[in-house]
């Protein structure tokens, strides 16, 4: 049964997304149709820094308060950003969803981009930059995307030091009123909440502002390296190939596919690699599928010696699935999407993530569409996109 679900577009151009549930929490996000994808390379980074300096204090509030509004009213804070989305969320009892609403607006409206905390949160930046590279597992799946494009998908999200500081006040600002209008906002909203409520919240605290997102070319690329390091003991390897984009059906062929390989311990590599081999602990498959880019990758933690091994085996589960998969297996593997879908819908921050990523590739109402074109995915298609005619791949390995 599908659950009560609303879709408005307001006046003042924004989208706002209300699942109705009846327990006494609710999660709430207010995100822009931008990130990283939509950045120069001068200015790689610069989403990622702008939803830093929100947390830092607007007009009416301090950090210290915007932090405190939320959690002393029982609530969680954060945000994130990503090439396609840059997204502020709280989750809260339902009896305060005023009090979300009104710290989340105030963050996305009327932040301060203080120089002196600018100063400051770039040092925060360029340790987390230091921090992503110093562990293995986080920095392979940083590089592998790299490895797959050239442009603005070719290097790294949270930019670099370089680009770091060549942003300023003067660019973030210019940045930020480009982009935080109302027309590229989406106000999303899962829990016990009434429509009309949120929706004249948002039409009363949001003037009409015309925006405009940047474009951006995208160009794909295939690359492989393996890279020693001093200091580590395990080899993480990443194996990743386009796929079909959000929008195009056979994307949902591509879940299945990736999910037949490598989507948990009844899958085929984790059943090769470690059951039956014993070459690692960790394998792992995972998706990164929007309307404009689009990979599938298995994630994979060995030894140095057997890296080679690995990845030949994982070419060769490939060829076995285009040449010998089932229906039987297909069919199991729907099972397998749909039961876990299902069992993501009881978080309602996870339901609140689905919903903006379904509304930025297209409609939000195709999330609940999920079931219906899982059950839809076709055999030859999954065995057509088994049949790699490249791919992109990355190791990180100890020097010894």
């Amino acid at each position: 049964m599908k659950p009560t679900f609303y879709r408005k577009v307001l006046k003042n151009g924004m989208t706002v997304l209300l699942e109705k549930r009846n327990l006494p929490v609710v999660s709430v996000a207010f995100a822009v149709r931008a990130g990283g994808i939509n950045e120069t390379e001068e200015e790689r980074g610069i989403s990622h820094f702008i939803e830093h300096m929100l947390y830092k204090g607007t007009k009416k509030r301090n950090a210290q308060q915007i932090a405190e509004e939320i959690e002393k009213n029982g609530g969680e804070l954060n945000g994130f950003t990503e090439e396609w989305i840059t997204a502020y969320w709280c989750k809260m009892p339902s009896k305060n969803l005023n009090i979300a609403l009104e710290v989340l607006s105030d963050m996305v409206k009327n932040p301060l981009f203080d120089e002196k905390e600018m100063e400051k949160e770039r040092k925060v930046i360029f340790e987390e930059i230091k921090m992503r590279k110093d562990t293995p597992r986080i920095h392979v799946y940083d590089t592998i995307q790299c490895y797959l494009y050239n442009g603005i998908l070719s290097t790294m999200l949270i930019g670099t030091e370089k680009s770091l500081l060549g942003i300023n006040r003067e660019k973030m600002l210019k940045k930020f009123k480009q982009i935080y209008t109302p027309d590229n906002m989406i106000l999303c909203v899962v829990g016990d909440a009434d429509i009309d409520e949120v929706a004249n919240f948002a039409e009363k605290n949001f003037s009409a502002v015309k925006g405009s997102v940047p474009g951006f070319d995208i160009i794909l690329n295939n690359k492989q390296k393996i890279e020693k390091r001093k200091g580590i003991d395990q080899a993480n390897l990443i194996f990743a190939y386009h796929a079909p984009f959000a929008g195009d059906k056979k994307h949902y062929a591509a879940l299945a596919l990736n999910t037949i390989l490598a989507g948990g311990m009844s899958s085929r590599l984790f059943g090769e690699i470690r059951e039956k081999r014993n070459l690692a602990y960790a394998v792992k498959g995972e998706t990164n599928i929007t309307k404009d880019y689009s990979y599938n990758l298995i994630y994979v933690g060995t030894t140095k010696e057997n890296v080679e091994k690995v990845k030949e085996i994982i070419l060769q589960e490939f060829e076995k699935v285009s040449e010998g998969l089932t229906q039987k297996e297909i069919n199991q593997v729907k099972e397998q999407l749909i039961g876990n879908y299902d069992i993501s819908m009881e978080d309602s921050q996870l339901q609140m993530v689905g919903l903006l990523a379904s509304e930025i590739n297209g409609d939000a109402r195709e999330f609940y569409e999920f079931e219906k074109n899982i059950k839809e995915v076709k055999l030859e298609d999954v065995k057509g996109l088994a049949k790699l005619k490249d791919y992109s791949f990355y190791a990180l390995v100890p020097e010894e």
